[in-house]
């Protein structure tokens, strides 16, 4: 009874909610049209939940004297002393000159200004509200807010006064911060402050939270900054409570439902390649992740792992590590990268260890010939093929195994949620995942983002390997940087030298590859030192054969774009020159970093820029100087950027939050997951009477968001 009684009052609540906003006062059907182009607000649901974006206080006013262009609105009290109309036609203007004991400006209205000319005389006083702008070294307020002070002080009004996100169309269509107030008030009149409540009582007691009705009412109309700071909070909560809501189930249900393939077995090609070919000790953090991983594949659930570990920390071998458990069971495995030139990296890394076992591996990518695609696909789907390693190519519907029984994803944020799950439908029982990136990503954008997965971490280094030095340098020092590049190069060393740009670029005053290839060449000339050129509009062929004569160091330096960002393992290689690196994002330096300190002797990072740099960019060159530390780069990275930006777009569409800042409300996040999970832990289908309204809001939710669905 209880629930079908909440279930009616729901829905009824709901189809209030669903109702066109034409039908609101101040609105009607032009209107709404506008709005539905605008700014996608169609119901009067949308309408509630299209919160301001900041707030006004209109506690305070201003003397003429004290307004500076600051580019902000303000508030004062003062006299009309002269009106009039000025030019001609279309030019036609409304102008007034207001004055207060300390000085005046002019007021300027340039349409529909019949109704203010009526209002305006000499002998009231009013309050105007608008932003100053200075013309002619005259201050004036274009289209000011103005009321009389009779008028002012016979409203109870609010101080703090909502601004909405709006569009120069909707300004021009005269959506006024007046207008928007008048619009809200008419939807709460109509819903009446009838919402119904999301969140148990239990919840909101424990964390001090007001209800659902206090605190839409003060998003959109705040009583006082305590109840405007509650309202924030409790409706920032309730974004990142049911998003950890899903992707806990999510985890959850999985683990409980979804079969894995039991890798039993610890045979002869794992003890085989760890005790005798195995070419050096594990660090702990790998012993742990493999020990992480080998719990996963034996438990019979599938494995779905996030592998996060830094430029160099050694993910593949643990990778292949894991590959070898799957091959002990008679399962096969596979790997995939989003570029050629880390598929095939991997491929040759891999094989090295695979040939001394015996495993049969093989490279598939877009540029695998027709008549070994054949071959390929037929020994494949026979079982020969133990391990294949591709890029998307892999993904095809042709592309059929045998048993495949773990797939690995590198640098999976490049690929698409819908590609990943076609890995997925490579068997009849899906086969372990285990994603991997050499991005670390910071833990409150990993909940959110990869919050449905189990997450695994090399936060250790290979031992003997010294810390990269991390050096910036202006271009007036490029010289001496070269000399300093010579004299490593006589020591027997190599180096890389990267630019942004491949040709000069009308916009864009960075340093570029084809012009500075011929004077690094001018500057090497007298020297037995040979230079390699490589960039992604070269030829696959053609790179593979500079990359080739680089890394058989029969060229010592090679100047370069981004292709060499990943992918690339030259243990002699001790120097990185980066070119124009204010160009570059902190992720990208960290990542092109990494290309050095594979050896045993001391490596060097320079970070080349102008002198003049943004602070944003200055701040990235220091952060790269402090630290080599991915994680702690990653974190200022997502302080500068912001998780859309890192992520990229299409994997950000659960990031779109209203209200919530995963940077700024990471202790609200934390907070969430583990009320969430708390709910899941005693009820997991959320059947109790206390947790239908939060079954119910979660399924409205799924169905709006398609995410996920599991409830019916």
């Amino acid at each position: 009874m209880l629930l079908s009684v909440f279930y009616k009052l729901a829905i009824h609540s709901s189809f209030m909610l669903q109702k066109s906003i034409k039908y609101l006062p101040g609105i009607g059907e032009t209107r709404a049209k506008l709005l539905q182009k605008e700014l996608g607000i169609s119901t009067y649901e949308d309408l509630l939940n299209h919160f301001p974006f900041r707030y006004i206080d209109r506690s305070k006013y201003y003397k003429i004297s004290e307004i500076r262009s600051t580019n902000a609105d303000i508030q004062l009290i003062g006299k009309i002393t002269e009106i009039a109309e000025v030019g001609e036609g279309r030019k036609k203007r409304l102008t007034a000159t207001f004055r207060d004991a300390t000085g005046e400006i002019e007021l300027v209205w340039f349409r529909n200004y019949k109704w203010i000319q009526q209002k305006l005389n000499t002998e009231d006083s009013f309050v105007i509200y608008g932003r100053p702008q200075l013309f002619n070294r005259k201050y004036t307020i274009a289209h000011p807010e103005i009321e009389t002070l009779e008028e002012r002080k016979k409203k109870s009004f609010l101080k703090l006064q909502p601004v909405y996100p709006s569009t120069e169309t909707l300004v021009k269509k005269g959506f006024t911060h007046r207008v928007w107030t008048q619009i809200m008030n008419g939807l709460f009149q109509q819903t009446g402050l009838n919402f119904k409540e999301s969140l148990p009582e239990s919840v909101r007691k424990e964390l001090n939270l007001v209800d659902k009705n206090t605190a839409l009412y003060n998003i959109h109309f705040p009583q006082s900054i305590d109840l405007l700071h509650k309202a924030q909070t409790r409706l920032k909560f309730e974004e990142l409570f049911y998003l950890q809501l899903q992707l806990l189930q999510k985890n959850i249900h999985r683990k409980k439902k979804i079969k894995g393939h039991i890798f039993e077995n610890i045979g002869e090609y794992f003890n085989r390649f760890y005790h005798t070919i195995l070419p050096f000790e594990l660090t702990g953090a790998q012993k742990k992740v493999i020990k992480e991983i080998r719990k996963d594949v034996k438990s019979g659930v599938q494995m779905n792992r996030l592998l996060q570990g830094d430029v160099g920390s050694g993910k593949t071998i643990v990778a292949f590590i894991s590959m070898l458990m799957a091959l002990d069971n008679g399962f096969q495995a596979s790997m995939i990268a989003p570029t050629e030139i880390l598929a095939q990296q991997h491929y040759h890394s891999l094989k090295k260890f695979a040939e001394p076992l015996g495993i049969n591996i093989r490279l598939l990518t877009g540029s695998t010939k027709q008549k070994e695609r054949k071959e390929l696909f037929d020994k494949l789907a026979g079982g020969e093929i133990q391990i294949l390693v591709g890029t998307h190519a892999v993904l095809e519907d042709k592309v059929i195994f045998d048993n495949l029984g773990l797939a690995i994803i590198d640098e999976q944020h490049r690929f698409g949620v819908a590609q990943r799950a076609k890995m997925w439908k490579k068997n009849t029982i899906p086969p372990h995942i285990l994603v991997m990136t050499a991005t670390p990503i910071p833990r409150t954008l990993a909940l959110t983002h990869y919050g449905d997965l189990d997450v695994s971490v090399i936060d250790e280094l290979p031992p003997g390997r010294k810390p990269v030095k991390t050096i910036h340098t202006y271009s007036k020092d490029r010289l001496k940087v070269f000399h300093f590049i010579k004299s490593e190069l006589e020591k027997g060393r190599q180096a890389y030298i990267v630019y942004p740009l491949i040709e000069e670029s009308e916009v864009l005053d960075y340093q570029n590859l084809t012009d500075n290839y011929e004077k690094i060449k001018l500057f090497f000339e007298n020297t037995p030192f040979k230079i390699g050129m490589v960039h992604g509009k070269m030829k696959q062929e053609e790179k593979d054969a500079e990359m080739a004569k680089f890394k058989n160091n029969e060229t010592q330096l090679l100047v370069a774009t981004t292709v060499i960002e990943v992918g690339v393992d030259v243990p002699n290689a001790s120097i990185m020159l980066i070119e124009s690196a204010e160009r570059f994002g902190l992720s990208q330096l960290h990542q092109l970093r990494g290309r050095v300190g594979r050896g045993a002797e001391q490596s060097y990072c320079i970070l080349m820029t102008e002198y003049k740099l943004s602070e944003e960019a200055r701040t990235r060159m220091q952060t790269m100087v402090a630290t080599n530390d991915g994680f702690k780069i990653a974190e200022v990275d997502l302080q500068l950027r912001g998780p859309g930006n890192i992520l990229g777009t299409q994997q950000s569409g659960i990031m779109k939050f209203r209200l919530a800042d995963i940077i700024k409300d990471a202790p609200l996040l934390h907070t969430a997951r583990n009320i969430a999970y708390k709910v899941l832990k005693e009820d997991f289908l959320l059947q109790k009477p206390e947790h239908q309204n939060i079954r119910y809001f979660l399924q409205k939710q799924i169905k709006e968001s398609g995410f996920w669905n599991l409830i019916g």
